[in-house]
């Protein structure tokens, strides 16, 4: 490679920084963000399930203790007629 032929193209691209509040004389703002009112009510809703415990161990306690007992039971024609049931459902 030619070093002469890269201090040649380096001299094409070099260009000079400026800075644009300088060139017109403006004062500069400072940037600003505004939140939308659908962007607070999201944030809003976000927080309030951030806050809410993924499982409800209301729910689920007492059917934990029934399997660790052994008095869970399940009926197979029910289950096996709400699985064909929602299987309608979706076709």
């Amino acid at each position: 490679m030619r070093v002469e032929a890269y201090n040649q193209v380096q001299q094409i691209y070099q260009t000079k920084k400026t800075n644009k509040a300088q060139q017109t004389g403006s004062v500069q703002q400072a940037d600003k963000l505004q939140i939308s009112s659908f962007g607070k009510e999201f944030h809003a809703a976000r927080a309030a399930v951030a806050g809410v415990p993924d499982i409800r161990e209301d729910l689920t306690a007492p059917i934990k203790a029934r399997i660790q007992n052994g008095t869970y039971g399940v009926d197979n024609a029910a289950f096996a007629e709400k699985l064909l049931s929602r299987f309608d459902e979706v076709i």
